[in-house]
């Protein structure tokens, strides 16, 4: 079996997953209208976060992945956005909409502590997958 990607390994990452996969189904149930209108921008938006991880994760430099970090930040925004959107237009039962808010509730921290670490990393001018020089 092939070993899973690295980013797959981050919490943040697997909670973006969370998020992506339980809107996927309760979309896929609305009139076509709604899935068309709001559910596809709902699904891009909850899809882009845990991609934008992914890409930044990959790009090979904490520069690069703090600039994903911050897009896959705005798409989680929209996401919320898109989640209390379609709850009053009637879309959402609230049985529907709270474990998706209860993943956004911990998402949102993991995010900003995520992108907390990379600015260290920044800081200290650590390079990805190397070793921090000694100290001396």
């Amino acid at each position: 079996m092939a070993q899973k990607p690295a980013f797959e390994t981050l919490e943040v990452y697997q909670l973006a997953d969370r998020l992506a996969a339980g809107v996927w189904p309760l979309v896929m149930a609305w009139p076509h209208f709604a899935r068309d209108t709001i559910g596809k921008q709902l699904v891009r938006a909850a899809d882009s976060v845990g991609a934008n991880l992914a890409e930044g994760y990959g790009r090979g430099s904490y520069a690069d992945n703090k600039r994903f970090i911050h897009i896959a930040r705005g798409s989680f925004n929209e996401t919320i956005c898109w989640v209390r959107r379609a709850a009053a237009r009637g879309l959402f039962t609230a049985e529907q909409v709270k474990p998706l808010l209860a993943i956004t509730d911990e998402l949102g921290p993991r995010l900003n502590k995520y992108l907390e670490y990379v600015n260290q990393q920044l800081r200290k001018k650590a390079t990805p997958g190397r070793a921090p020089p000694p100290k001396g």
